[in-house]
């Protein structure tokens, strides 16, 4: 996953997108990158590793001029985490010169890239996926124009030609130099994007377009709508707004994943509240867990901070027992489930939470956590509530098992990795060294999220299921990926 905005303004752009990735920092903390445009057509780009507050300077900024602007965050799932060439945004000088971010992640790379090779005539220089996602469009693009100028119509022709070649999920900003500012997502809308306007003190509009709600709601911005899954969004210079809807059977399959774990509480994505959904995941948790643990074997429920919080709430009022925050979370330490290699991971947990010893000591506890990936995060937390003095220690989990390779912009890419992968739930506990283990239910993971929400009937659970919503994720790409991709 990672963070993505971008912005028509009436003034200087920069600070709007550098306050947008602040709020969307939370979806990425590898790298990070800011473009911006000037009405003649001239490119502003900077792009460093770290996070958004480390990265740029008072410099930085006053170089980035004009009135139109992309940013991004970076959580790598394809490529090098550690290079910072791989950085967003990526620049491509024809036709007139575009650049791009990307959230997402495309399965058919190995493709593509001969593709480009072959018949394009185009050089990669990194092994991203938004490197080559830009020459895509820049190539389908060229194709489009059949004159000096540039409309609407070929950018949506051009569009629609990236969704035939590319496949995976993609929610992409673009800039186009001279022209404006483009946004589009894939046909399954896996990956989210939100459009929102406000008017500005000369009578025009205003535009932003980004991952999450509330980088809308904190601007100021109105709330137009979500993208449509395969729709793209032309926004000229003028502030004019262009929408097309490029593919031909778009159908919205968002990521569940966002629900349970990678966005902030407080955004709304396809119509769904992020923290309602996990208040209902609570809900239907606590069911779970009554079954399956013997009466009297609990006395607190804990959340494990931040994201479990709503859902360890509503076990705790659903059940009649007492909730407590034992964890102390060191909020300069950021998500550990999103640090690159097991060794930082672990290393990060307790740095980054302080059990409370008169929270723990003498009681059974009941900790609440959104999901178990790797194991290596629930293991050390488990151990933290016995050194603490937890007489028994019982791990629930607001989603399912997490039993295959996540391959739509989450970095899950091994089986092997994966700590309920080819083990029993009785074997996971063994492994986590918790006394009592309970899953939510894959069903009432998807109803909680799904309940009342008018447009969305179906989310994207491979993770949890296996079944990947494209049709084009394959045992052989599966086995490649493994191979080839480090988490």
């Amino acid at each position: 996953m990672c963070g993505i905005v971008g912005v028509v303004s009436q003034g200087p752009a920069n600070q709007e997108v550098y306050d947008s990735l602040l709020l969307l920092q939370h979806r990425g903390q590898d790298s990070t990158g800011i473009a911006t445009a000037e009405a003649n057509g001239v490119f502003h780009i900077f792009k460093a590793k770290g996070q958004v507050r480390e990265a740029f300077r008072t410099r930085d900024m006053r170089a980035l001029l004009g009135d139109i602007g992309l940013g991004h965050v970076r959580y790598a799932t394809k490529g090098t985490a550690s290079s910072e060439e791989e950085a967003q945004p990526f620049y491509v000088n024809a036709p007139y010169g575009i650049v791009l971010v990307h959230n997402g992640n495309l399965t058919n790379t190995r493709e593509l890239t001969e593709e480009l090779f072959r018949n394009d005539r185009r050089h990669l220089n990194t092994s991203s996926d938004t490197e080559l996602l830009v020459n895509v469009l820049a190539n389908e693009l060229q194709q489009s124009i059949s004159g000096l100028e540039l409309d609407p119509t070929q950018i949506f022709q051009a569009v629609g030609r990236v969704h035939e070649r590319v496949e995976g999920s993609y929610a992409a900003i673009a800039l186009i130099a001279g022209y404006g500012l483009l946004a589009f997502r894939d046909p399954f809308g896996i990956r989210p994007l939100i459009l929102g306007t406000r008017k500005a003190e000369n009578g025009k509009y205003e535009w932003t377009v980004a991952s999450e709600s509330l980088v809308l709601e904190n601007g100021g911005f109105e709330v137009v709508r979500d993208v449509e899954p395969g729709e793209a969004v032309f926004i000229d210079l003028d502030g004019h707004l262009h929408t097309h809807q490029c593919a031909t059977d778009p159908q919205l399959v968002p990521c569940s994943f966002e629900y349970v774990y990678l966005a902030r509480p407080d955004s709304i994505m396809n119509g769904i509240s992020v923290y309602e959904a996990r208040l209902r995941m609570g809900e239907r948790l606590a069911d779970t867990i009554a079954k399956y643990t013997p009466a009297g074997s609990i006395d607190v429920v804990m959340p494990i901070p931040d994201s479990s919080r709503p859902a360890a709430m509503q076990v705790a009022r659903k059940l009649g027992l007492e909730y407590r925050e034992g964890f102390y979370k060191n909020r300069y330490v950021g998500r550990t489930f999103i640090m690159p290699g097991q060794a930082v991971r672990k290393k990060s947990v307790r740095q980054k939470l302080n059990a409370m010893s008169s929270e723990f000591k003498g009681k059974n506890v009941l900790l609440i956590d959104d999901s178990i990936v790797r194991g290596t995060t629930s293991r050390e937390i488990i151990q933290m509530a016995r050194d603490a003095g937890a007489l028994s220690v019982t791990f629930a989990s607001a989603a399912p098992p997490v039993r295959f390779p996540h391959v739509y912009g989450i970095n899950m890419p091994s089986r092997q990795e994966l700590v309920a992968h080819g083990r029993t739930i009785p074997e996971i506990a063994e492994e986590l060294g918790c006394d009592y283990l309970v899953y939510q239910e894959v069903e009432d993971l998807k109803a909680a999220i799904l309940e009342g929400s008018p447009d969305v009937e179906d989310l994207d659970m491979s993770c949890f299921d296996g079944r990947y919503v494209t049709g084009t994720v394959s045992e052989e790409y599966l086995a490649w990926v493994e191979g080839n991709q480090e988490s």
